[in-house]
């Protein structure tokens, strides 16, 4: 335009320089790209995780299968929901806080008094099917033998007091083989479910089948609450499986109980109850905190338990375990107990299981007899776990049992009838041969137990206590293990019950059920290692508070003698077989205290650091061919909670990329362009980067960097030079699970 040309609005506009508006325009093209990519990676993260993405910490999607969490990134994932949801003032946003700070106490109230209905439909339907393998109830096919004799009904009445003579009750035959064929051929039909019901997920990276419902499922949910992730394991699907399988497996008469099983299905409701809450269905730590919660919940509904339930869930299941979850432990655990009661499936309208009132004393000199029999307990469990371990290892693996795992099944379930049903003490379900031999004596009752110890010559008596004793520990080791819902926790309480009464038969002017009880407590203490939540759940178990200090001494007489023998419990063991990156800080460090290691022997060899390291240089631009490249070198490591380790040319630390993360952004449409270098730094996959791992120096002890993984709850630690500080490795929490256990063995 001429200088003397007066500018108005009709004048025309300065022309751009020679490529200005295709710079422009290629910006806007990249900010659009980059707006793209952004809503992409949104698109699959949750609102705590984009809150993150303007952090040092960098987001995360969600975990995958078979990997670890990040305790830590999830601790502060929920201190950035913490401050959002209460960064508005209004009535409403501190409603919404109020209901926020609620939640926690409400699920745990719900997972109780589900956990509560569950368990009580399992008990009465295991109970009734249980008995069909001796007879019938005439007037009522659906009562158990109890409930026909007695009239002890379920829910809250109890119609009439216990009566010994039963017309009601008919036998399948009067004939002793007949109905011992009956009795054996219904155990191994009950025993005899399809092999798909119990079978989970087959993994294509380690090419291993997964029985979902078998075993008890406390080692799995041991390893869940570490930080691991199991797929489908606290599923609906599976929920029901266990409970159906439990029912149908108890009833076999093997040496199983369903009390772990309460424990994997009062997990369940608890996965399935904090799901409908999103701040725990979003966060993994917060989650687990809530399982922990909900396992409480088993053991009180299997024991009638309370207190026992919430210690059982701080000292042998849960690994990270704070005040508020004991807290609302002890809610879970009380509305369990309280609705159970109310259901009422024993039809005795009494918590207690066991109830048991000896009206005598003991003296100081029993205390003696209470040692010799936690003493028994420990030799006892040291020799089941070593049993039970070198069975699943040689045993288990010939081709016909690891392959046909319901033939070893079927096997099992035949052999505890043929050896059971013979012996009128171990005849009947594991929880009703407890409390026959916990029966007192002292005033007259028709019991077979006190016929028999009213007699003169005892002899076959004692034969058959001892044979009992003998055909539990055998069969009880040969049973654990097997793909079908089982517990440790009554067979071990019945071979204790069996060798205390035994013993109690030489210890005059007492009651032998005073033995019974705390041989109990002691073989269950020898073989599981529990002591404090085991001690409260034999008095929560039978009433008898008077009996605490002989619990206690046997419990832990029983500990050290098993401690002894097998440094690991009969769930640690379980937890090697299954193969679980399961990390015991206790059971760690007193391996790398034998060692006196450093940290550098953990670092990986060079090829590997080639491999898992990135050169972001100056400017932190990577191709992305490289870091496909990259990728598929940790794929090939079959590791899946891997990562790189980003560096400059100096090998000075600039951030870690997870393995999950990269995955997505090579192979999601639209977040990564071909032939365009990727900006770690500003560009999309920035907020996957996290800027702040945690570091520790090649030369510190290797009890730092347990203490770390196990405490802390990390997924990776980057060892760098004591001197310079420059990157040399990095451990993940797999990999120091591998280090430990090839120091163990």
């Amino acid at each position: 335009m001429p200088q003397d040309e007066e500018a108005n609005e009709q004048s025309h506009l300065l022309e751009a320089p020679t490529g200005l508006h295709e710079r422009r325009g290629s910006r806007r093209v990249d900010e659009l790209r980059h707006e793209d990519a952004a809503s992409i990676i949104s698109s699959h993260l949750s609102k705590e995780e984009q809150a993150l993405g303007g952090s040092y910490i960098g987001e995360r999607l969600p975990y995958n299968d078979y990997t670890t969490i990040d305790w830590l990134h999830d601790l502060i994932k929920d201190s950035y929901r913490y401050r959002n949801l209460r960064a508005n003032k209004s009535f409403k946003s501190r409603a919404f806080a109020a209901w926020d700070s609620c939640q926690g106490w409400v699920a745990a109230s719900l997972i109780g008094i589900f956990t509560a209905i569950v368990a009580f439909f399992v008990d009465i339907t295991e109970a009734t099917i249980s008995d069909y393998k001796l007879g019938y109830c005439s007037s009522n096919i659906f009562l158990t033998r109890e409930a026909c004799c007695t009239k002890r009904m379920p829910f809250p009445r109890i119609q009439d007091s216990v009566g010994e003579n039963c017309t009601k009750w008919i036998w399948w035959s009067g004939d002793y083989w007949i109905k011992f064929a009956i009795y054996v051929a219904l155990a191994v039909l009950y025993g005899n479910p399809q092999e798909g019901s119990l079978r989970g997920d087959k993994n294509p990276a380690v090419g291993k089948s997964m029985y979902m419902s078998s075993g008890s499922g406390i080692p799995e949910i041991k390893t869940i609450l570490s930080g691991f992730v199991i797929p489908h394991f606290l599923d609906f699907k599976v929920l029901v499986a266990k409970a159906v399988g439990s029912t149908f497996a108890v009833a076999t008469g093997m040496c199983l109980g369903k009390e772990g099983p309460f424990v994997h299905i009062s997990t369940s409701v608890g996965y399935l109850v904090a799901k409908k809450f999103p701040k725990y269905e979003e966060n993994g730590r917060k989650m687990r905190e809530m399982l922990s919660v909900a396992c409480s919940s088993g053991l009180s509904v299997a024991f009638g338990a309370p207190i026992g339930g919430v210690l059982f869930s701080y000292e042998e299941i849960s690994t990270y375990f704070p005040r508020k979850v004991l807290w609302r432990a002890f809610l879970c655990s009380l509305f369990a107990a309280v609705v159970l009661k109310a259901l009422n499936p024993t039809g005795t309208g009494k918590l207690v299981l066991f109830e048991t009132n000896y009206g005598v004393n003991y003296e100081p000199i029993h205390y003696l007899v209470f040692i010799f029999l936690g003493i028994a307990g420990g030799l006892f469990g040291g020799v089941f776990c070593r049993a039970n371990f070198l069975w699943s290892k040689t045993f288990r693996k010939y081709p016909i049992i690891s392959n046909h795992p319901v033939f070893e099944l079927a096997l099992v379930v035949f052999v505890t009838a043929l050896l059971q049903y013979p012996n009128p003490l171990t005849r009947e379900p594991g929880d009703i041969i407890i409390k026959q031999l916990l029966v007192s004596c002292e005033k007259p009752g028709g019991s077979w137990i006190c016929i028999q110890e009213a007699l003169e010559d005892k002899s076959r008596y004692y034969g058959w206590l001892f044979y009992g004793t003998t055909v539990k520990l055998i069969l009880t080791v040969v049973t654990f293990g097997c793909k079908v819902p089982s517990g440790i926790i009554i067979p071990a309480l019945d071979a204790g019950a069996l060798f205390g009464r035994l013993v109690g038969q030489l210890v005059p002017g007492i009651s032998p059920g005073i033995f019974a009880m705390v041989g109990a407590a002691a073989f269950l203490a020898g073989i599981s290692r529990m002591t404090v939540s085991l001690a409260v759940i034999m008095f929560e178990l039978t009433g008898e508070v008077d009996y605490i200090p002989p619990f206690m001494i046997a419990i832990l007489v029983a500990k050290w003698v098993a401690d002894g023998l097998s440094s690991e419990g009969v769930y640690d063991l379980a937890q090697t077989v299954l193969g679980h990156p399961f990390l015991d800080p206790d059971h760690a460090l007193k391996i790398v205290r034998d060692e006196g290691s450093s940290v550098e022997e953990l670092i990986p060899p060079a090829q590997t650091m080639r491999e898992i390291t990135v050169d972001v240089g100056s400017e932190c631009k990577v191709s992305r061919s490289l870091l496909a490249t990259k990728l598929a070198q940790l794929k090939a490591r079959g590791l899946m909670d891997a990562g790189l380790v980003l560096v400059d040319s100096d090998n000075y630390l600039h951030g870690y990329l997870a393995e999950g993360e990269l995955d997505f952004a090579i192979h999601e449409p639209g977040v990564l362009k071909d032939g365009e270098p990727v900006n770690l730094l500003s560009g999309p996959l920035s907020a996957f980067v996290d800027r702040t791992p945690m570091t520790i120096s090649a030369k510190a002890p290797m009890e730092y960097a347990v203490e770390m993984f196990a405490r802390l709850g990390l997924r990776h630690l980057i060892i760098t030079d004591e001197t310079n500080g420059k990157v040399v490795g990095v451990i993940i929490k797999k990999r120091l699970v591998l280090y430990l256990e090839g120091l163990k063995h």
